[in-house]
């Protein structure tokens, strides 16, 4: 359990710096998805109001960046916002909470570029939307898969080696996830 404290020492060409940097973004996007998730409020998502999550999946009709994507917004997820609400609210939430303690952070990496093309999908043309807000995110999700960024501070690094170590079935799903 030494590794919680320190990076993994065995990565050619990453500094203590480096590794601190590398945490330091995996905690910021955490905490970007976990503060995104206080708006996405059952039991309706905003249907009531036309807010929240209704509100801006509504967007991606209003503004479509895809007209196939627009189409499936209009006809299957928000006559069912409730069903996709709490699917979009359980991944953001798993999202902010895995990157944050930093495990199987490259599953949730990708998990996160697919959430951010969903949302750039949804609001890029959207009035007043910053446009690299949304290239930015799914850039920090790349850094995030490419650094293996849960090695940095992260469970990841923490129990790699337990990991490696064991023949099991979850530890060796994990060792990969990681």
């Amino acid at each position: 359990m030494a590794n919680v404290v320190s990076p993994q020492v065995n990565t050619p060409g990453v500094t203590r710096v480096s590794s601190i940097m590398i945490a330091v973004l995996r905690c910021g996007v955490a905490l970007m998805w976990i503060q995104n998730v206080a708006w996405k409020v059952p039991p309706g998502f905003g249907r009531a109001n036309n807010n929240g999550l209704y509100f801006w999946a509504s967007q991606a009709v209003e503004h479509p960046v895809s007209a196939p994507y627009s189409a499936f917004i209009k006809s299957i997820v928000l006559p069912n916002i409730e069903i996709f609400g709490w699917f979009t609210l359980l991944i953001e939430g798993g999202l902010g909470a895995f990157l944050l303690i930093g495990l199987a952070t490259r599953f949730w990496a990708v998990v996160g570029i697919g959430q951010t093309v969903a949302i750039t999908l949804s609001v890029l043309f959207a009035p007043h939307e910053w446009q690299w807000s949304y290239y930015l995110m799914g850039l920090a999700h790349l850094a995030i898969f490419a650094t293996a960024a849960g090695r940095s501070y992260g469970v990841d690094g923490a129990m790699r080696e337990t990991w490696s170590a064991s023949s099991g079935r979850l530890s060796r799903l994990l060792l990969r996830l990681s």
